[in-house]
């Protein structure tokens, strides 16, 4: 006699790719490790400096949980002064460069046919120079000695050159600009690139004009673009402490210089991890926003 064999139940699809996620854990392992230990690791470090406090008497760090830095940054009006002008730096050179870097990609994308290896090799060759580099040429512009100065007084425009230029913000806002404009422009190019163009063709033999088809059709899909070189634009300003220290005033202090001046001259490392802590979640709340409207712009 015959026995029935029962009825093998249906795999779930978790079960059916576990095999594979296993199989793949081998390769994942090693860049796994490395984020492990050279980025969690240390952000953990970081995050528990931040609770901890500083005995400015005997100069050591007291291990005890307390939130002391974190209320030193909300009730101090300097602290809350130099977060809110790096913020303001921040998005000020953001939205600049994004004004400055889409017409130059689009010109690469679609109008310089045989020359658009050349703009592209153009737009990467300021990367080739040191950071220090850059930003001292901005210092050598504009000092009272620079080429700014010497062009207005040769124009006069200025009877004598003018201190006003070096050391001030709008050193700071110039250098950012110039500096932080290639990783703007690459990935709008990027963007611009993958635009099929029979969408185009199709958008012109509608009977659309350029500026409708421009609206409709290319801007919504370089937004991938726009936000992932908006995103690197904010974070590179936030986190950066060189420029205000070559270029800035007395009064143009960022959270960069703070935190630097807390972990070297101060000793005070919980008041830096704090502060590092507060970038942190700036750019974390910066690329969710970034997302969302990527996410929209997409989707219209």
């Amino acid at each position: 006699m015959d026995v029935a064999q029962p009825t093998r139940l249906a795999t779930p699809s978790s079960r059916r790719e576990l095999p594979a996620i296993l199989r793949a854990l081998p390769l994942l392992s090693p860049s796994l490790l490395w984020l492990a230990v050279f980025y969690l690791v240390p952000l953990g470090i970081l995050l528990l400096h931040s609770v901890w406090s500083t005995d400015t008497v005997n100069m050591v760090i007291v291990r005890q949980f307390t939130l002391s830095s974190y209320q030193s940054i909300a009730t101090d009006p300097l602290f809350r002064d130099v977060a809110l002008r790096t913020i303001t730096m921040a998005v000020g050179v953001t939205l600049t460069d994004i004004v400055l870097a889409f017409p130059i990609a689009y010109l690469i994308a679609f109008r310089l046919g045989r020359l658009k290896t050349l703009a592209f090799m153009l737009v990467l060759v300021p990367l080739w120079s040191s950071y220090l580099i850059r930003a001292y040429a901005w210092k050598t512009i504009l000092g009272l000695d620079g080429v700014l100065n010497s062009f207005l007084v040769a124009v006069h425009i200025l009877s004598r050159p003018s201190p006003a230029f070096l050391y001030s913000n709008l050193a700071m806002f110039i250098t950012f600009t110039h500096v932080w404009l290639p990783f703007m422009i690459l990935p709008v190019y990027t963007a611009l690139e993958k635009i099929p163009r029979s969408l185009l063709e199709a958008a012109g033999d509608l009977g659309a004009p350029g500026w409708r088809t421009f609206l409709h059709v290319v801007l919504p899909l370089s937004v991938p673009g726009i936000v992932a070189g908006a995103i690197a634009t904010f974070s590179l300003t936030m986190g950066d402490y060189i420029t205000p220290q070559l270029l800035g005033g007395p009064d143009s202090q960022l959270v960069g210089n703070v935190i630097a001046s807390q972990f070297g001259v101060t000793f005070n490392w919980p008041l830096g991890a704090a502060f590092s802590a507060v970038v942190l979640v700036i750019v974390a709340v910066f690329l969710v926003l970034a997302n969302r409207v990527g996410a929209a712009g997409t989707a219209r």
